[in-house]
C-alpha cells in the first residue's frame, strides 16, 4: 500500500491532546508524517519543503489559511483533513475546486457540546445555580427549604431546541431517557422527520412561548444572524432559560442583556458576540447568567477525538474508502 506523505499545520500549544504520541505514531504507519512538528505558516523554508511533497494535509486549530498560494506548493495535495469543527476560515474555495478532498471533524467536536447542553438543560430544569447562590450567601436553608415546593425540577419540562444540527440532534437523542416533551423548531425538517426523532416540530415563535428551557444549536449564517432579537425574548415565558453553545451572533445581545436585567429570565451561555464580553458587560455580574468561556466544545482530553477521527478519515481515503465526514462546498455554506 501506498504511504502517502502527510503534513500537521495546526497552533502547535493545542496539539497535545489532539494530536497524542499514540496518534502521530499512527499517522506515521498508514502514512509518512514528514514532521511531528505542525506548520504555523507556510511562507517559510520548512514549508516549502514540507509542502511540496504533501498528499495529506492536517489542519486543526490556528492553522493558517490554505488558499491558492498554498495550492501552488502543494501540487501532490489530495486531502485536506481537519481536526477541528469548522474549516470556514481556514481552507479556501479553490481547495474544493481543484478537486482536493476535504474532511472534517465537527461531529467529534459535537459529542461535549451536546453533553454540556444536557447537562445545562439539567441544572437550569433544577435551578442549581439559583440553589447554589442562596445556600452560599446565607450559609443555613431558610430560603432554599421554600424552593423545593415551586414548580421546578425536570420532571415533564418543555425544551426547545432551535436547529437540528449534529449537535441538536445529539442533544435531542441525549434528552429520550428523560422526562421531557421536546420541541424542535428547524425549518429543513419536516413534520414527520421531527416525530421520528422524538420530537414535535413547531413554529419559533411557538417553541419560545411554550419551553421552559430553550436552547440554541443553528447555524451562524447571514440569514441566522440575530435570529432571537427583542421580540423573540418577549414571547418566553417568565422564569424560562436559554441556553446557547453555538454561535454568539445568533443571539441579539443588547436585547439579551435587557431581558436578563429585568430578572424575567435566565440564560446559560457559553459563546458571546464578541467573542469575548467587554470586562464591563453584565454578563459577568448578573445573577440569572451562568457564563463559560466557550468551553462546551471539546477541551483537554476531549480533543483527542478530533485527532482519531482525522486519522480515521486519513486511512480511510489512503485505503480508497469513503470519507466518512467529507465536506462540498455547497455543504460548507449551510454549516456553522
Amino acid at each position: 500500500m501506498n504511504r502517502p506523505a502527510i503534513v500537521l499545520a495546526m497552533e502547535p500549544s493545542r496539539t497535545e491532546h489532539i494530536l497524542p504520541e499514540d496518534v502521530l505514531h499512527r499517522l506515521d504507519r498508514i502514512g509518512r508524517l514528514l514532521d511531528a512538528q505542525p506548520l504555523q505558516h507556510f511562507d517559510d523554508t520548512r514549508a516549502k519543503r514540507l509542502l511540496a511533497e504533501a498528499e495529506i494535509l492536517i489542519t486543526g486549530w490556528g492553522a493558517p489559511y490554505v488558499g491558492p498560494g498554498v495550492l501552488a506548493q502543494a501540487p501532490k495535495l489530495k486531502l485536506v483533513a481537519h481536526a477541528a469543527g469548522t474549516v470556514k476560515g481556514i481552507i479556501d474555495a479553490g481547495v474544493f475546486n481543484a478537486g482536493i478532498a476535504v474532511s472534517h471533524a465537527a461531529d467529534a467536536n459535537a459529542v461535549p457540546v451536546a453533553e454540556f447542553t444536557l447537562a445545562a438543560i439539567i441544572f437550569a430544569g433544577k435551578q442549581v445555580f439559583r440553589f447554589r447562590d442562596l445556600y452560599v450567601g446565607d450559609r443555613n436553608r431558610d430560603r432554599t427549604h421554600p424552593m423545593q415546593r415551586e414548580a421546578i425540577g425536570n420532571y415533564r419540562r418543555t425544551v426547545g431546541i432551535i436547529g437540528a444540527s449534529r449537535i441538536g440532534r445529539r442533544v435531542i437523542d441525549l434528552l429520550k431517557p428523560f422526562d421531557y416533551r421536546v420541541l424542535l423548531c428547524d425549518p429543513t425538517i419536516g413534520a414527520d422527520q421531527a416525530f421520528a426523532m422524538g420530537t414535535t416540530k413547531v413554529e419559533l415563535d411557538d417553541l419560545l412561548q411554550q419551553s421552559d428551557i430553550v436552547s440554541v444549536h443553528a447555524p451562524s449564517l447571514p440569514s441566522t444572524r440575530h435570529m432571537i432579537d427583542a421580540t423573540k425574548l418577549a414571547l418566553m415565558k417568565d422564569g424560562a432559560t436559554l441556553i446557547n453553545t453555538a454561535r454568539g451572533a445568533l443571539i441579539d445581545e443588547g436585547a439579551l442583556l435587557a431581558a436578563l436585567k429585568t430578572g424575567r429570565i435566565d440564560a446559560i451561555i457559553d459563546v458571546t458576540d464578541p467573542e469575548i464580553p467587554g470586562s464591563e458587560s453584565a454578563f459577568y455580574d448578573l445573577p440569572n447568567v451562568f457564563l463559560t468561556p466557550h468551553i462546551a466544545g471539546a477541551i483537554g482530553l476531549e480533543r483527542n477525538r478530533l485527532g482519531e477521527m482525522a486519522a480515521d478519515e486519513a486511512e480511510r481515503f489512503i485505503k480508497g474508502e469513503p470519507l466518512l465526514y467529507g465536506l462540498t462546498l455547497e455543504s460548507l455554506e449551510n454549516t456553522a
